[in-house]
This record gives structure tokens, C-alpha cells and sequence, in this order.
């Protein structure tokens, strides 16, 4: 890497502290012209390979804007959202960073985040899909833009099944029927690896149940979209599952950050599509395949479009336009395409795409997500303010549940809980 380039590893913070409802800065100097030595603070979430894959583009970047200097850094999810809240308390965000439109209202409404629409010469939407380019906005007003997209999916391990004789789930069968294949995977290799990780687990899951059935996890008026008795009964079906059938959370707990996937203690784990990169990475496998997720209700739409994976400038950067070029450089650059493939999801520029060569892994997403296509719906309401920490307590108390350590009740009385106090602020 460049000597202009620093990649740090995460730093777990002890406490977590509240959104300010303000920008803590001013926004910067416009007087920036091509050729000004300048120094911008980037970070993003997720491992080692994608750290070697934005070091690769932050050098590509360098060789056509040698003045602007890139301090990179990152962490793991949560601890990633951590560190941004503690920053955005003290006004002290990076001027780049890697987004969630699961954090689009919390830091668009304090405040927070660049209006991308005032650097409209230097930031190009044009070959990005306009329902793409919404994903990003709040209010008429474009505060981020989608690096890529993609589809909720199942990734199987090929290599352990073969080694060990088993047949592949099929994919969209029931959630029963899947239930029973990783019993049959964790009772084969007596216990050696397991079928999967527990589904209820993930807000995702729960949200592609809710679809099914024409629900989703919130409205548009920013409320759940859900009951008490429906998260129950969610939760309640995977008990099965964490009786042996899926890997011990205990296990789990072990070998964090790295999932039981990762860590070849399962041979299966829904995730995004655009995992499949980390995947290799994480688990070494030779190959990986990727299939449609459970499905219990006939021509359900469960699936959407999920541009998740964004990019956005900080309110407080001193330096805005030149972070709005480095963003468009990420954005829309065909070496980001080429360098991240699908990675980051399915490019959500066609200038980006260019650059991508479609085989392997890369070809493999784009032929699952193509393979889905029927069971993609429409997008889900922008997410409501505080998604982000709601996603994580779901996780969380989906742990307490591996563990044993809080019951069913206990554990939505908990969820709801949470949600009355962040929704209520």
C-alpha cells in the first residue's frame, strides 16, 4: 500500500453514546481546487479482505489524484457503529465513510450527514438505477448513494459437504424442510460440523417471514409493522434448531467476530449475497454455493433489491469537495469494479459494472440474484430512526436465546421494550 495509506484494526468501545442533534462542525472549506494538498479520513466495516481491497483502490485513486491523502480505517459492525456514535457526539465523523441506510434517518435528521445534491458536478448519478438512487435520500434530500445491492441468500460450503458425503440443500423449500436437512447434516458428521446457525437469530429472517405474508418490519410512518405475538412465535420456531440441531451459541461466542461459517462449524449460513467474497476469504473453501433461503408461503415476494451498502460525506468535513470526488470515485469508478467485483454487492453503477469481470464468485451472485427474480418485491419503507440499534438488539437477545439464558417472553418483552424507548425518541 501507499505510505499516504493507514488501515487500522477495531478498537471495541466500552459504552456507546447518544446522537447529538446537531452536526458538531461546520461544514467545510469550498474553496478547494484541483491540485490542493489535501488529507480526508475514510472508514468502513468489514474483514481483511475488503480492508486489502479498499487499499487497492485507495492506490488506484492516488495515481489520479496524487494531492489527496487517504487515512483509512476499520472495524466489525457493531463496533463500527459504535465508534460513529461516539464521534458523532463529540462532532468528529470522518469525512468519508462506508453507510447503512439502516442508520439513513438517525443521522440525516440530527444533522450529520452532507447534502451529496450540492456537489452535483463532482458526484454523477446518471448510471445508477433511480430506485437505487433513492435508497439514499430522506426528504427529497440526497444524503448518500449505493455502492452495490443485494439479495438476502443461503451460502453452502461445497467442499465439507462433499468431504463428508452429504447431499446440498436445494433451496427454497420450506423452513421446515430446512430444519431437517441441518439435522440431518449435524447427525452425520456427529456433531463434528453442524447444518447451520439458528435463523431467528437475524432481524432478516424474521423481516423475510413478515414479507411473505405482505408484512414488513416497519411502516412508513416509522412504526413496527409487527406484533408481540408474531415475534413470539417467530422466535418460538427456532427452538428446535438450538436443541442440537444448530451450532451451540456457546461456539458461536468463541470464535467472534468470525461466524460458524466462516469457521467451518457449519455448512450453511444465510447472509447477503455479497458475502460471498468474505466467505471464501474467512473459511478458505475452495467453493461455495449459493442457493435461494427458506420459503413457506407460495409465490411470496420475501426479497428485495437491498442497497444497504452506501457511501456518505460528513456534515462537518473541512474538506467536502474533495470527499464528494473520492465518493464518486467509489461509487462510480470501473477500477472500483474491477478491484471489489461483487463484493460489496451487485454494482449499482454501470460504470462501475464495466469494470467488473463477471466470473467465479462474481458471476456466481450475479446468477443467483437473476435466479430470485420472482420472489423480489418491492423495497421496504425507509428504515425507521434507530433501525440500526434495533437490528442489534435483535441479534443480541437472539444470542441470550442460544444460550438459554432468557426465555421467549422475557426475550420480546426485552425487544419491545427497546423499541418503545428508541421509537418514543
Amino acid at each position: 500500500m501507499r505510505k499516504s495509506t493507514y488501515i487500522a484494526g477495531a478498537v471495541v468501545l466500552a459504552t456507546s453514546l447518544a446522537l447529538t442533534g446537531c452536526a458538531g462542525g461546520t461544514s467545510g472549506d469550498d474553496s478547494y481546487e484541483p491540485g490542493d494538498e489535501v488529507e480526508l479520513t475514510f472508514t468502513w466495516w468489514g474483514n481483511d479482505d475488503r480492508a486489502q481491497r479498499y487499499g487497492e483502490l485507495i492506490d488506484a485513486f492516488n495515481e489520479e489524484y496524487p494531492n489527496i491523502t487517504i487515512k483509512g480505517s476499520f472495524a466489525d459492525f457493531p463496533a463500527y457503529w459504535e465508534k460513529r456514535q461516539t464521534e458523532a457526539a463529540g462532532g468528529g465523523l470522518p469525512d468519508v465513510w462506508q453507510f447503512s441506510d439502516s442508520y439513513l434517518r438517525q443521522y440525516a435528521e440530527n444533522g450529520l450527514l452532507a447534502d451529496l445534491g450540492e456537489y452535483g458536478d463532482l458526484i454523477s448519478t446518471d448510471a445508477i438505477d433511480d430506485g437505487l438512487v433513492g435508497t439514499g435520500q430522506l426528504g427529497g434530500v440526497q444524503y448518500s448513494l449505493p455502492l452495490g445491492y443485494s439479495a438476502w441468500a443461503l451460502f453452502l460450503n461445497d467442499d465439507l459437504l462433499e468431504e463428508n458425503g452429504i447431499e446440498p440443500y436445494e433451496g427454497g423449500t420450506s423452513y421446515a424442510d430446512y430444519s431437517a436437512w441441518m439435522a440431518e447434516v449435524t447427525e452425520a458428521t456427529g456433531g463434528e460440523l453442524y447444518g447451520g446457525t439458528d435463523l431467528t437469530q437475524r432481524i432478516q429472517n424474521f423481516e423475510n417471514v413478515l414479507r411473505a405474508e405482505g408484512g414488513n418490519l416497519y411502516t412508513d410512518d416509522g412504526e413496527l409493522g409487527f406484533t408481540k405475538e408474531q415475534l413470539a412465535a417467530f422466535w418460538e420456531s427456532g427452538a428446535g434448531d438450538r436443541d442440537g440441531v444448530a451450532v451451540p451459541q456457546q461456539s458461536l461466542e468463541e470464535i467472534s467476530p468470525v461466524s460458524g461459517f466462516g469457521a467451518n462449524l457449519t455448512v450453511s449460513e444465510a447472509s447477503w449475497s455479497n458475502f460471498i467474497a468474505s466467505y471464501l476469504g474467512d473459511s478458505g473453501a475452495s467453493s461455495l454455493s449459493i442457493v435461494a433461503p427458506p420459503l413457506d408461503v407460495e409465490g411470496g415476494q420475501d426479497l428485495y433489491r437491498q442497497a444497504g451498502l452506501q457511501m456518505a460525506v460528513s456534515s462537518s468535513s473541512e474538506h467536502p469537495e474533495a470527499a464528494a470526488i473520492f465518493l464518486d470515485y467509489v461509487i462510480n469508478s470501473p477500477e472500483a469494479g474491477e478491484i471489489f467485483g461483487t463484493s460489496l454487492g451487485f454494482p449499482a453503477s454501470d460504470t462501475k459494472l464495466e469494470g467488473a469481470t463477471l466470473e467465479g464468485p462474481d458471476q456466481q451472485v450475479a446468477d443467483y440474484i437473476e435466479s430470485v427474480q420472482d420472489r423480489i418485491g418491492d423495497a421496504p419503507p425507509v428504515p425507521v430512526a434507530g433501525y440500526g440499534s434495533l437490528e442489534q438488539k435483535f441479534w443480541d437477545i437472539g444470542k441470550e436465546l442460544g444460550l438459554g439464558t432468557v426465555t421467549v417472553d422475557d426475550a420480546v418483552d426485552q425487544f419491545f421494550g427497546e423499541a418503545e424507548v428508541i421509537l418514543g425518541n
